[in-house]
């Protein structure tokens, strides 16, 4: 069966509430300092539950509330967080790209380039390593860099305390969220985090027909088939589960020599250069350009990379025949695409409660 997923909360407010008019986002605010922290009322925690899947990797001290995802999403969206105030979180993961960008490289504050194409935010809730390499130990921690990196929203964050302190809303928001209207960056980075826990997809037309709701198409049933077949070998990486994602890093022979060490940078280990997280396939269809470097631009590109085999190079994964390539007919590659786009979840991208 294809994953289904349940929501369940400490409210009276009701599911499609909270999925399709912003999680519970708060009205009107008073002024800076708000309510004493005693007067808050209690906060409305969620649990989502997907079917076939472990419990989300929630960090403890930090349990879903309506009221943390909403002041999340607010600042997710809000360009408040960077030195010019121009770049939100939004500005290198836009909604309508499942939460990734159609640049190669996003540019930061000022057009500063760095060298990784945004990776969308899917299901991160179950990622155990954020980024392309993995240096991100939970979605807490991973907020920490892109604020203050020189080459994205390029501001200190006692400065994005500052800011977000002296703001005429948001004390109160945080005093619904945490309790007290203390800004710090730890909670800047809980509250977002939180709103990224709920950008949930398993709503596509795979999912559906797994659920036996609808049909597909010759071709797209072909693609599936080669797709968990061992001639394509996709599923080794991308289909162990419903994520669509081993969450595990490997080398598909892009390049040699490498011009970046992935994980082999973070963890020091020389027999991990050259490897990189394997993406989530979900909604792949819109978040081109493709690899850590978006050096592919269509998903044509993508599959005639596997179809050449590759350069060889370090720690390629044995899965990969460099120099030789799959054994993929043009029909094969018309198929397979085809399935691809089944993976497309609507929902999610024009979801309004994942617009600011």
């Amino acid at each position: 069966m294809g994953a289904a997923f349940r929501i369940t909360m400490r409210s009276t407010l009701t599911v499609a509430f909270l999925l399709l008019t912003g999680c519970g986002d708060s009205g009107p605010s008073s002024p800076q300092g708000g309510a004493p922290a005693d007067t808050f009322p209690p906060r409305d925690t969620i649990t989502i539950t997907i079917e076939g899947l472990p419990p989300m990797n929630a960090a403890p001290g930090n349990p879903l509330t309506l009221q943390g995802i909403a002041l999340g999403k607010r600042l997710f969206f809000d360009p408040l967080l960077s030195l010019d105030s121009t770049l939100s979180c939004a500005g290198c993961h836009k909604p309508e790209f499942a939460f990734g960008d159609s640049a190669i490289i996003t540019p930061g504050v000022d057009g500063a380039l760095g060298a990784r194409n945004s990776p969308p935010i899917i299901n991160a809730g179950w990622s155990d390593l954020l980024f392309w390499d993995g240096r991100g130990l939970s979605l807490e921690d991973q907020i920490v860099g892109p604020v203050m990196d020189v080459e994205e929203m390029n501001l200190p964050w006692d400065e994005a305390v500052a800011r977000v302190q002296a703001h005429d809303e948001y004390p109160e928001l945080f005093g619904r969220a945490f309790g007290s209207t203390r800004v710090t960056e730890s909670r800047i980075r809980m509250a977002i985090a939180q709103f990224e826990r709920t950008l949930i997809s398993f709503e596509s037309k795979y999912d559906k027909w797994k659920r036996f709701e609808v049909e597909l198409t010759e071709s797209e049933r072909r693609g599936h088939d080669l797709f968990f077949s061992e001639q394509a070998e996709c599923f080794h990486c991308h289909g162990v589960n419903d994520l669509l994602t081993d969450d595990d890093f490997h080398s598909i022979g892009l390049e040699n020599p490498l011009v970046d060490r992935g994980r082999g940078a973070v963890t020091g280990n020389p027999l991990e250069d050259g490897l990189f997280k394997s993406p989530t396939l979900r909604n792949i269809g819109v978040t081109a350009p493709y690899m850590h470097d978006g050096r592919f631009a269509t998903l044509d590109e993508v599959i005639e990379h596997y179809r050449s085999g590759g350069v060889r190079g370090p720690n390629v994964d044995a899965l990969i025949p460099t120099g030789v390539g799959f054994d993929l007919s043009d029909q094969d590659v018309e198929d397979l695409i085809a399935f691809l786009h089944t993976l497309t979840d609507s929902s999610f991208l024009t979801n309004p409660a994942h617009r600011p």
